[in-house]
């Protein structure tokens, strides 16, 4: 079975290099080219690659963006095509995560196919994911804490603003974000989801609820130190008595 493969970086000749050399790969299908983060976004969100061959450096969203931005709905092995210094290529390493430092020749192309082949095998999904994300943390600690998220909704992507969400809720392998009168599906869990998140606005109150400190209105007493948490739009959450200090820290009390 062929791995489905997307090129992503915005130099024509890049991109041209790279599908030439895949072209000889009989086990790799491109599936397609983009020249900037917004229509990889897209792509990958849309076409679920295997297989992405990613620029790091990009105009307005650049590879790490673009990763933070997919999340977990998407989780294709990824070679970077970067242009980092060597100690940003010790990370990489260390993470596992395949690169190719421009320029790079057919040898060195080569020896990251075999390893991207390696990681092809059945099994080694998940774990390739956690070292992306590993990855991401330590290189740009900025995107922790995304401005925005994708969510793919009726053929369609909606780029939602992190400030706007109100909550969020867990729903099995995906959660459920409340925007206003919105509710949009995510395909994350709720601990990765509380990880992008910033710590300094968005609290958990129970094992399935994360609330926007800044939408809370008041908190209602309830038993056995649990408490009601209302928004300012009316709606009531379910504050456990095993995450009361957080939203108390949070909220400078």
């Amino acid at each position: 079975m062929k791995a489905r493969t997307l090129i992503v970086d915005d130099e024509p000749l890049a991109r041209e290099r790279l599908r030439a050399l895949l072209s000889s790969e009989p086990d790799f299908e491109v599936l397609g080219e983009c020249s900037d983060g917004r229509s990889a976004l897209e792509a990958i969100l849309r076409d679920v690659p295997d297989v992405v061959f990613l620029d790091v450096q990009m105009p307005e969203m650049d590879g790490f963006e673009v990763l933070s931005m997919v999340g977990d709905q998407a989780s294709p092995r990824v070679v970077f095509v970067t242009a980092y210094d060597q100690f940003a290529v010790r990370a990489f390493d260390v993470h596992a995560v395949d690169y190719l430092l421009k320029p790079f020749d057919k040898e060195r192309f080569g020896t990251a196919l075999g390893r991207l082949r390696s990681r092809l095998k059945e099994g080694q999904k998940d774990e390739i994911a956690t070292r992306l994300r590993g990855l991401l943390w330590e290189m740009r600690p900025e995107s922790r804490i995304p401005e925005r998220l994708a969510v793919k909704s009726a053929g369609r992507i909606v780029l939602v603003n992190v400030c706007d969400i109100d909550w969020v809720e867990s729903a099995d392998n995906y959660v459920e974000l409340h925007v206003g009168n919105e509710t949009h599906l995510l395909r994350e869990t709720m601990t990765v989801i509380e990880g992008r998140l910033n710590p300094r606005n968005y609290v958990r109150i129970n094992r399935s609820t994360l609330v926007n400190v800044t939408r809370v209105k008041e908190l209602q007493p309830l038993f056995h130190g649990d408490y009601a948490v209302i928004l300012a739009d009316g709606t009531r959450l379910s504050l456990s008595r095993n995450y009361r200090e957080n939203l108390e820290r949070l909220m400078g009390q």
